[in-house]
């Protein structure tokens, strides 16, 4: 989903054919900047990419005449729209419909600031004219849900002029990454998977960030280095997680939709691509925290009950108990010696 960044540009990720006719959608972070007048697009968020990186592409707003939704003219392209600019048409895919009618509202609006302004006559001419194109009339689909690898997965079972074996092969090539189930890039798990997909970590010893893949299990967290890697560069046992929130030092770090994982030993300071993923994170792994402690029970009851559940304390507060009652049966100097030696080690002799 699109959202505003702290210089009020309208910033998120999409596929884009770059090469016109190629067929081929890459995945670039766009941003929208009615300031400057034009849509640039980068390989990654510019806050994670080294200072001074150029754009991948950049398009005019003064260029563009119409955006309007291209699935009929792409029809093996899920959720594309289209920019028309002068004698070029760029394709682009957005992550679902939601996101499809926001991006095309957003540009079209953007683009009618940068023209001059029409009649009022004209205007509303206009808006009949494009409001079709974005909206469109709906027609009645039937759907089948699945959920695989702990993901959801929506698929039309009826579709006019494809197979429904080849829209269940495009789902899955051209489903957003921060929403790639685990099971594509690895075999199955015996744990259950809650959710999925890429963020940007700081590192503990350089500080800088990398985008890593990250996975939430029933016990733990873990991040990897792609979605294709078996093995975790670390995982985080959920019981050693005391909160996860919205990060208060956002604005210090310069860090939009970050948040935090707080852990004994360490705070991992995580960056999703969009507020709703951010709050989607933070709501997953608070959830699963609960779910394995169970309601009202903190980080440090369980801790503590981690600890009393030690052989090792389990006998010496035994012993302690066994002496505590010595004590009380009888004071004299003999029995309290006795009973001190079984929890102090043996001195040596001063006389």
């Amino acid at each position: 989903m699109p959202y505003v960044d702290r210089q009020n540009r309208i910033c998120g990720f999409l596929d884009i054919e770059e090469n016109e006719s190629s067929g081929k959608f890459l995945r670039r972070y766009f941003i929208l900047d009615t300031q400057q007048g034009s849509l640039v697009w980068f390989m990654d968020n510019p806050q994670n990419l080294p200072v001074g990186t150029d754009c991948v592409g950049s398009l005019k707003l003064t260029y563009i005449s119409k955006v309007s939704d291209a699935t009929k003219l792409r029809p093996k392209a899920e959720f594309c729209f289209v920019i028309n600019a002068g004698m070029r048409k760029f394709f682009l895919q957005a992550n679902d419909q939601q996101d499809l009618v926001d991006w095309v509202n957003a540009l079209n609006k953007a683009t009618k600031i940068t023209v001059p302004k029409l009649s009022d006559g004209q205007q509303i001419s206009e808006n009949q004219k494009s409001l079709p194109d974005v909206v469109g009339p709906k027609k009645q689909v039937s759907y089948r849900t699945e959920i695989i690898g702990g993901v959801p997965i929506v698929t039309q079972t009826q579709q006019e002029g494809g197979d429904s074996a080849d829209r269940v092969e495009r789902e899955a090539m051209h489903r957003s990454h921060s929403q790639l189930p685990y099971f594509l890039g690895r075999p199955t798990q015996e744990h259950t998977v809650i959710k999925s997909g890429y963020c940007v970590k700081q590192g503990a010893v350089m500080r800088n960030w990398k985008r890593r893949y990250f996975l939430l299990e029933e016990n733990s967290m873990s991040y990897f280095k792609s979605d294709l890697e078996k093995e975790p560069l670390r995982m985080i046992p959920l019981k050693e997680v005391h909160k996860v929130q919205e990060c208060k030092q956002s604005d210090i770090m310069m860090r939009d939709n970050l948040f935090e994982v707080v852990t004994t030993s360490r705070t991992f300071y995580i960056q999703a691509d969009s507020p709703e993923e951010m709050h989607s994170w933070i709501k997953a792994v608070s959830g699963a925290i609960v779910a394995q402690r169970g309601p009202g029970r903190s980080a440090a009851t369980m801790r503590q009950a981690r600890r009393l559940s030690n052989p090792c304390i389990q006998r010496y507060t035994s012993r302690i108990g066994e002496c505590s009652t010595l004590l009380q049966l009888c004071t004299c100097l003999r029995c309290v010696t006795s009973c001190l030696s079984l929890l102090l080690p043996p001195v040596r002799c001063l006389d």
